[in-house]
């Protein structure tokens, strides 16, 4: 017998399930309304999406919204003339690139923990070879039951099943605990990953992005235009080609991605206290992160007014510590983790990238104009030039989290 059958590697990175067949199968659960947003989002990726429900899930949500957020008819009836016609399960399960549970009750666990295929939803999720996403929602009692979590267990173990959540709060039955479904846009996120290569699962990745604001006093701070926008997307891609990723993440905007350790920094000095406990045992570290070159040598401890300073203010500064260096300067000479670093620049980009990569002693480095119209600092594009011992490896352009793949490609290459 065949295993499961894996889906194929996309062709846009950043896009991983533009025009994927993915089939999301709506268990009987009050959570089952979160499926819409779930459907809607799916198809905004680019999915074509079809649904497939259990007679206890049209308590909730009736059929016609799912049809309408879907653009596509929904299978419920295993004995429907009208819906075997149109669709059939074992078609629906065949043409399948990915299968979604959400939510899976307790009770739509236990049944296929044991072979059950009694209504539509189990009987695509038995009979196609496509990965299979698994996403719980129950009381938080139900959820924490020894036979619940044997069946889980059970699913669990087997090659083509994954699990996203459940989320631990407060829950529709008024109890507080896990058993709340994953947030949609993590589980679509989850999807991303089973449509993505998972060429660093094993590897561990640190990546900072973002400024770092140095206090001048209790209101103002010297900063820089970094958004952190290229360091979360190349969080983000490592996370989806199973890394484990710990992202330094200094002061931002962005809403960084599920299933990454986030630790929030806000000065250079932080930033270095940060790496220093993650960097230790990493395979690759990618310095993303804007660091501040210099800070005030005194922090006034009230607001610096005008009407004191009459109207002028001299401020004393001080180097901030060469993150990029000292960790390119203590590896040893196996230069491991494996080093990227970035240079921001606004004029001759390849030699001054050239230069640092020298100087810094890192393995890569990320040269882009940040001065350049539409890719420097803030925008959702960017064209990077990608230096190494031999000089230009790479010339990417494109969204941040299509450079980001790019990026990350070098890296897999170099750590084998």
């Amino acid at each position: 017998m065949d295993g499961p059958r894996l889906s194929a590697a996309p062709l846009d990175p950043a896009a991983p399930l533009r025009g994927a067949t993915v089939v999301v199968g709506v268990g009987g659960g009050i959570a089952a309304y979160k499926a819409c947003e779930l459907v809607r989002l799916l198809d905004k990726a680019g999915a074509k999406v079809w649904v497939t429900m259990t007679r206890r899930a049209t308590k909730f949500v009736s059929p016609l919204t799912f049809q309408a957020l879907s653009g596509r008819p929904v299978f419920t009836d295993l004995f429907s003339l009208t819906e075997e016609a149109s669709i059939g399960h074992i078609q629906l399960a065949d043409r399948a690139d990915l299968v979604i549970l959400a939510p899976a009750s307790a009770n739509l666990i236990a049944r296929l923990a044991a072979g059950m295929a009694d209504d539509a939803v189990t009987s695509v999720v038995l009979a196609t070879k496509a990965p299979v996403l698994l996403a719980p929602s129950m009381n938080v009692n139900m959820w924490s039951h020894p036979l619940t979590q044997r069946n889980v267990q059970t699913l669990a173990a087997l090659p083509h099943i994954s699990i996203v959540g459940p989320g631990d709060g407060f829950l529709a039955c008024r109890w507080v605990g896990p058993g709340r479904l994953a947030d949609p846009a993590d589980i679509v996120e989850a999807a991303a990953s089973l449509r993505t290569p998972q060429d660093l699962r094993g590897r561990r990745l640190v990546v900072s992005a973002g400024p770092t604001q140095e206090a001048l006093d209790p209101a103002r701070y010297l900063g820089n235009r970094s958004s952190g926008k290229m360091g979360l997307a190349l969080a983000l891609a490592a996370r989806r080609r199973g890394a484990q990723v710990s992202l330094v993440l200094g002061p931002t905007a962005q809403v960084p991605p599920p299933g990454v350790e986030v630790v929030n920094v806000t000065t250079a000095l932080q930033m270095q206290a940060a790496l220093a406990e993650r960097v230790p045992g990493a395979d690759a570290v990618i310095m993303a992160a804007a660091v501040a070159d210099f800070r005030p040598r005194q922090v006034a401890p009230q607001k610096l007014k005008r009407s004191r300073l009459g109207g002028e203010l001299t401020l004393e500064l001080v180097s901030n510590p060469d993150l990029l260096a000292e960790l390119g300067h203590a590896r040893g000479d196996e230069r491991r983790p494996l080093l990227v670093g970035f240079a921001a620049e606004t004029e001759d980009v390849v030699r001054n990238a050239q230069e640092k990569l020298a100087k810094k002693r890192c393995d890569l480095v990320v040269g882009n104009d940040v001065s350049a119209p539409g890719i420097g600092f803030g925008a959702d594009d960017n064209a990077v030039v990608i230096v190494g011992d031999g000089g230009v490896v790479a010339t990417i352009a494109g969204s941040k989290l299509v450079v980001a793949h790019g990026i990350l490609d070098q890296v897999v290459a170099r750590l084998g």
